[in-house]
């Protein structure tokens, strides 16, 4: 069935859950959601959906919640995070999503900093760190748990099922009437930033915010010549670009929504579930991109020259269209049978485009996966903008930018080469917090803190962070995330940070990527742990030829001197990464900022 013309877009719907009905209204008993149950994917109808959004939202006014209250959703991707959502501005109240990866410290800060009065949580695993912190919330009232909790009883806060809070299947009236009143104008979510340099800040975003974001996505993804999409969601839906990208832009344009049942299990859920768009962070494109390289090589012989002579010809084909000879472009089609048919299959063979966010996409990961036939388009964006201001289109991918400004958003480049933004997708504000916000909003303009430039197509491309740029003693100025995403594209380096703020030259701190290190230690009968293999000489003279080959790419002035190893991993649960993989860099500096500092003595 062709795309269809809804009548309605997301400049004319007056609010989310008035979108989300009005698309149940017109599909009715068409699937829209599906989770594993049993072994297998379920599906869930349009309407069974509206009936567990109007049941949870008569349910939640019984508890109390009124319009403007606040709700927590503490879930992981599933079904009932999208009802849960809709239910919650279906009366009138304000979502706050939390990530599953918080401690009680992260819950207590978000449950009392929002004023939450409800919490709604899945599992007992995930209640085990909420209801600690949620027994210190002075505003928090009750609690609503998807799945039945041993010992809820003797709490301050009344603790419901799910089953019991749903009052009844069906949509109502009394639905339709409350969620008319909502307007573009009104706070759909506070979105907590994700911490990256301090305290995360609740960013209030409208319902005009979202469907402005989605408007402008649907006009990109038209360009793919769409038809039944099938979405697959497996970043965390508290965060900004899967909220909108993974469930709001799907739902407005009538696609399926399908949820993968964790990272672990994301290769094989992507050949089940063969989704036609998916959102995914750089971080998973660099990690595919080792794990092709490992097995390519593994398998040696004529497998790898025919892959690697896929990919020559793939990036000469984009990089020079008009360069291959007759010979060359018929070697390139028979190799895309052979070889790129193969790659797609890892994503289920129906793939039009990844949508790459979150981070900066190091091009030479992008073209990669584009000369290997998979289609990535990146775009830009932050929470404070809903989050995407700009992407790259189907017809016009230039891996080095993130894209025009999407429709209806304007862009400035300040001059200190700040981008600005103006539009109806800039939040309202942060939460309780006028002097953050006077600070980044002014005159209109989102003061992104992202430095920029236009190209001659009206491309936006991303030099850094304002606040993460190094500016070293002789009043230098260097981009950390590019030697850094540099660093990560050599086999034995998986993480990486740059340092070297007010200091003569740059160090760095680098974690060794697990799998190469393995077989490193192995192929020598030494044990693969890694506080011992970095005080190993021969161990650091192999990851210091992985610099010094980087170190031969860059200019003079951006050259690693000297670096150390870190003793583990950066990750979420050590607070060193944020839930959509980027370092918290003041985090890492607070661990290892001695050890950096002696590399210059």
């Amino acid at each position: 069935m062709p795309w269809r013309n809804f009548g309605l877009s997301g400049g004319t719907w007056p609010n989310l859950v008035s979108m989300f009905f009005d698309q149940a209204d017109r599909f009715g008993d068409a699937p829209v959601l599906w989770a594993k149950k049993d072994g297998a994917y379920r599906p869930m109808s349009w309407r069974q959906v509206a009936d567990q959004v109007g049941g949870l939202r008569r349910g939640l006014k019984s508890l109390g919640v009124e319009p403007g209250d606040r709700v927590v959703v503490v879930s992981e991707n599933r079904p009932e995070w999208l009802i849960a959502d809709l239910a919650i501005m279906a009366a009138g109240a304000i979502t706050v999503p939390a990530y599953v990866t918080n401690t009680v410290e992260n819950h207590l800060h978000v449950l009392v900093d929002s004023g939450a009065e409800t919490v709604i949580v899945s599992t007992d695993r995930l209640a085990g760190r909420l209801l600690p912190a949620a027994e210190k919330a002075p505003d928090l009232r009750s609690v609503v748990i998807m799945s039945p909790l041993p010992g809820a009883a003797g709490r301050r806060i009344t603790v419901t099922t799910w089953a019991e809070t749903i009052e009844g299947p069906g949509t109502g009236d009394d639905t339709i009437t409350e969620v008319s009143r909502l307007g573009r104008d009104d706070t759909a979510c506070i979105i907590y930033t994700s911490g990256t340099g301090g305290a995360p800040k609740g960013v209030m975003l409208s319902h005009g915010a979202i469907l402005h974001n989605c408007a402008g996505a649907a006009e990109m993804l038209k360009e793919l010549g769409l038809d039944e999409e099938v979405f697959l969601s497996f970043l965390p839906l508290s965060h900004s670009y899967e909220h909108t990208v993974g469930q709001f832009v799907p739902l407005s344009i009538a696609a399926q929504i399908y949820y993968a049942e964790g990272t672990e299990t994301l290769a094989a859920n992507m050949v089940e579930v063969c989704p036609t768009i998916m959102t995914a962070v750089p971080r998973f494109y660099e990690t595919l991109h080792a794990r092709i390289l490992r097995g390519v090589r593994k398998a040696g012989g004529i497998q790898e020259k025919l892959f690697m002579k896929a990919l020559d010809l793939g990036r000469r084909r984009l990089q020079q269209p008009d360069g291959l000879t007759l010979g060359q472009k018929l070697a390139d089609a028979l190799l895309d049978k052979l070889v790129r048919d193969k790659v797609r299959r890892r994503f289920g063979g129906r793939l039009k485009a990844l949508v790459s966010g979150g981070a900066p996409l190091n091009p030479d990961i992008g073209l990669f996966f584009t000369a290997l036939g998979v289609r990535i388009l990146q775009g830009y964006g932050l929470t404070e903008a809903a989050p995407i201001i700009s992407v790259n289109r189907p017809g016009d991918v230039k891996m080095n930018t993130v894209g025009p400004p999407m429709s209806g958003v304007e862009v400035k480049i300040a001059e200190d080469g700040e981008i600005l933004v103006k539009g109806e997708l800039v939040m309202q504000g942060y939460w309780r917090n006028a002097d953050a916000t006077n600070e980044i909003i002014r005159d209109g303009w989102l003061h992104t803190g992202d430095i920029g430039e236009f190209d001659a197509d009206g491309h936006i491309t991303i030099t850094d962070r304002k606040k993460d740029i190094i500016v070293n003693s002789g009043g230098e100025n260097f981009s950390p995330q590019r030697i850094e995403g540099v660093l990560t594209l050599e086999t034995e380096i998986a993480q990486a940070m740059v340092y070297g703020d007010k200091r003569p030259h740059l160090v760095g701190l680098l974690v060794p990527d697990g799998e190469w290190m393995k077989n490193w230690a192995r192929d020598r009968g030494k044990s693969a742990d890694l506080s011992l293999l970095g005080k190993d000489e021969d161990f650091r003279k192999a990851i210091g030829g992985a610099v010094e080959r980087v170190n031969g790419r860059l200019s003079k002035i951006e050259k690693l001197r000297r670096f150390t190893l870190a003793d583990a991993p950066f990750t979420i649960d050590n607070g060193q990464l944020t839930p959509t993989m980027k370092i918290r860099r003041h985090k890492i500096k607070e661990a290892y900022g001695e050890r950096l500092e002696s590399l210059y003595g």
